[in-house]
């Protein structure tokens, strides 16, 4: 593959370009045409690459792009998800070149998507391609590469149950996530779940003259803030009623497993520019991350905010909140939950209105099974050390809904790293990374 690699570079990275180049934000209705086209030129790629078959096929959101090679019916089937989908650019000024226009600097690539997910995606791609190619593909291989990741996954499981039998594999292979370290390979076994929700606080039927009014009418900014802040108490435990009802405490035992992942607090607290860090009391950073739940105020808005001083007592204040959930949490329960809560602690002087928004559960796969074990040997070639088992901070939905529809466990081979600031502005991927992930998934095929 290294080979393979070196022959065919330049044309991967025109390739991945053409990709990057879509704005497929999945959030923003103007982008609707770019999602149809990067559909599109997925389902080149596919072809070129050697798949049977490949079409984009409507969803009630965004489309899904499915291709497939198969091989011999007896053979394991391995199916390859991905999202094409990628986040808002905002804000756009803080970008050092276009996030559209892909630019390589310093050994990566910048860009929106240039890691999550479309340059993981395009990894598989080229892994299959390769194979394919050189006559080594002794698996049957399935693409399912969906355009609403970024905001749920809300169409992709109605989409997955009506084709349920054209989906049917053995395994789910996934490239969407991060690793410990480019020296510590890692690979998730868990990731947590999200309850997103929206929430709205009306004080006045109008916004008012702070100097008439101030003092007497309640602010439902000041409100609003009073009742964030007490969502969470001092020892970073969250408040809602019910919320850890079915979180499980992990043994001493598996704590201290995942305590193997190496991890410098010093290092941590300088690559983000803080003094110390802050959490649920008892638990160490990564613990927090990846066996606790949290709960975070994701946006929060309302007044007058544009240049200048207006003296304003607003009328409505609101509030983007997520709350990521471990394994056993369930999605629907917790934003019952806290809906529930929230209003129940609001005060008299103001109205309050919960609008959830998306969500999923979180899961757990087993570091025993075949798929692991041939994605550690797979990463260890590559990278000369063993991979640490890990859980994602983040979430996935609609894997929990794949393993459950489809009944086969996700297995998270992901690449990238924590440098790479996906979500937030300059965006990157690291060519190396690129590269050592195309090698690490083709020996995957190998031993799996």
């Amino acid at each position: 593959m290294k080979q393979y690699i070196e022959t065919n570079k330049e044309r991967f990275l025109e390739e991945l370009f053409s990709l990057l180049r879509i704005p497929s934000v999945s959030s923003l209705e103007q982008h609707k045409p770019d999602m149809k086209r990067c559909a599109e030129r997925l389902v080149e790629l596919l072809m070129e690459a050697g798949a049977d078959e490949a079409a984009v096929y409507p969803t009630t959101g965004h489309p899904v792009v499915f291709g497939q090679k198969l091989v011999d019916p007896s053979l394991p089937t391995v199916l390859v998800y991905g999202h094409y989908d990628v986040q808002p650019v905002d804000p756009i000024e803080l970008w050092h070149s276009d996030p559209f226009e892909p630019e390589i600097r310093d050994g990566a690539i910048y860009a929106r998507g240039a890691n999550d997910d479309k340059g993981q995606l395009f990894m598989h791609i080229k892994a299959f391609e390769f194979m394919v190619r050189q006559g080594t593909l002794k698996h049957n291989v399935k693409f399912i590469l969906e355009g609403e990741e970024e905001i749920g996954s809300p169409s992709l499981a109605a989409w997955a149950k009506e084709n349920k039998e054209r989906l049917a594999a053995d395994i789910i292979l996934v490239s969407d996530t991060t690793m410990i370290s480019e020296s510590v390979p890692s690979i998730n076994c868990g990731m947590r779940g999200l309850s997103y929700v929206e929430v709205k606080v009306t004080g006045p039927n109008k916004d008012l003259h702070s100097g008439h009014y101030g003092g007497a009418v309640a602010n439902p900014i000041n409100v609003l803030c009073n009742m964030i802040s007490s969502l969470i108490d001092k020892d970073g435990h969250i408040t809602v009623k019910g919320f850890y009802d079915d979180v499980v405490e992990l043994s001493a035992e598996d704590r201290a497993k995942l305590s193997r992942a190496p991890f410098d607090l010093e290092e941590y607290k300088e690559f983000l520019d803080i003094k110390e860090v802050k959490g649920e009391a008892g638990y160490t950073s990564l613990e927090r991350t990846g066996i606790r739940p949290c709960l975070d105020v994701n946006g929060i808005w309302g007044g007058y905010i544009g240049e200048g001083a207006k003296t304003v007592l607003p009328s409505v204040a609101h509030a983007k909140i997520s709350m990521r959930l471990v394994p056993n949490q369930d999605s629907e329960t917790i934003t019952r939950l806290f809906e529930e809560h929230f209003k129940a602690i609001a005060p008299d002087y103001v109205k309050v209105e919960v609008t959830p928004h998306h969500g999923g559960n979180g899961f757990l796969i087993p570091i025993s099974s075949p798929a692991y074990k041939a994605a550690e040997k797979a990463m260890t070639e590559v990278y000369g050390i063993e991979p640490v088992p890990s859980r994602g901070g983040g979430s996935i939905p609609i894997l929990a809904d794949l393993q459950r529809i489809l009944e086969i466990d996700p297995l998270l081979m992901g690449f990238g790293l924590e440098r790479d600031t996906i979500h937030s502005p300059n965006e990157s991927y690291l060519l190396k990374q690129l590269f050592a992930g195309m090698e690490a998934i083709a020996l995957f095929y190998r031993y799996y």
